[in-house]
C-alpha cells in the first residue's frame, strides 16, 4: 500500500525555512526560525503552550502573516505562493483542532481534499489506499463527519490531506484531545507514512509521540530554537526530559 507520493531520489531539503518571524501586532510569537526536513523525514517541533509551534506552522503555510528570507520546496519559492495553491505544490495540511466538513459525509470530506486532482482512477485508487489505512472510515464512509468521535475525526483530517498525494505533510497536534490508545494509533500511522517515503513536518506538544514518529527536533521556546538534535538525543536530554516529559 502506498497511501503516500513515491518516494523521492534528491538528497537537497524538502522544505527550506531561513530566517522567519511571525509578529501579532507588537508580541513576537516567532523570531528568526531555521530548518529544513529533508527529502523523505520526518521532523518535530516541540514546546510548551505559546512557544510559537502552531504559528510556525501556518507561517510556512501562509495562513499568518510572516517574514522569511527563505522558504523553499524543492525548486519553489513558496514565500511568492498564497496558502491556497499549497496544495498544488505538494503540501499537505491537517490542521489544529481537526476541522472537518461536520455536515459532510465522511467519503464526502475525502473528495474535497482531492479537489485539485482530477476524480478519475487514480484519484479513487488514493481513496482507497485511504480507507486502507484507516479501516474505520471505509466502514463509516456514509456517516456525517459531525458524528465521529474526536479520534475518528483525526483520522479523517488526515486521509482528507492525504487525498492531494502530498510530498510534505504538515501536522498540528495530531494527539491533542486523543485517549492513549489512538495516540498510539495515529502515532502507528505516522510510522508508516515515513516509511512509504512521505516527508513529514510534525508540531507536537505530546514529546513522546514526536520523538517516536520523527528522526530529527527542534525544541521551541518563546518563539526561537532553544535546541536541536536527533530525536533519540533529545529524548535522553536531562533537561528536554524535565521540561517536556516530566522526568
Amino acid at each position: 500500500m502506498t497511501a503516500v507520493s513515491e518516494p523521492t531520489t534528491t538528497t537537497a531539503p524538502e522544505l527550506t525555512v531561513e530566517g522567519l518571524s511571525v509578529h501579532y501586532g507588537g508580541v513576537c510569537a516567532v523570531r528568526d526560525l531555521s530548518f529544513s526536513v529533508p527529502a523523505g523525514e520526518a521532523i518535530g517541533v516541540i514546546g510548551a503552550n505559546g512557544a510559537g509551534k502552531t504559528s510556525t506552522l501556518k507561517a510556512v503555510m501562509g495562513l499568518v502573516p510572516r517574514r522569511v528570507a527563505a522558504l523553499r520546496f524543492g525548486d519553489t519559492d513558496l514565500s511568492r505562493v498564497p496558502a491556497r495553491m499549497m496544495v498544488r505544490h505538494g503540501i499537505g495540511y491537517v490542521p489544529e483542532g481537526r476541522h472537518v466538513f461536520a455536515g459532510l459525509s465522511v467519503e464526502k470530506n475525502l473528495m474535497l481534499g482531492a479537489y485539485a486532482r482530477k476524480w478519475n482512477a487514480p484519484t479513487r485508487a488514493t481513496m482507497a489506499e485511504v480507507y486502507e489505512l484507516f479501516p474505520v472510515l471505509g466502514e463509516m464512509r456514509g456517516r456525517l463527519a459531525g458524528a465521529l468521535s474526536g479520534g475518528q475525526q483525526q483520522m479523517l483530517a488526515i486521509g482528507r490531506a492525504l487525498m492531494s498525494r502530498p510530498r510534505l505533510l504538515l501536522l498540528d497536534e495530531p494527539s491533542m484531545g486523543l485517549s492513549p490508545k489512538l495516540v498510539e494509533d495515529i502515532l502507528a500511522v505516522l510510522v508508516r507514512l515515513r516509511a512509504e517515503g512521505l516527508s513529514l513536518l510534525l508540531v507536537e506538544q505530546n514529546a513522546k509521540l514526536t520523538f517516536e514518529a520523527t528522526s530529527s527536533c527542534l525544541v521551541v521556546e518563546n518563539g526561537e530554537v532553544a535546541m536541536t538534535g536527533t530525536s533519540a538525543q533529545l529524548r535522553h536530554d536531562p533537561q528536554v526530559r524535565r521540561i517536556y516529559l516530566g522526568l
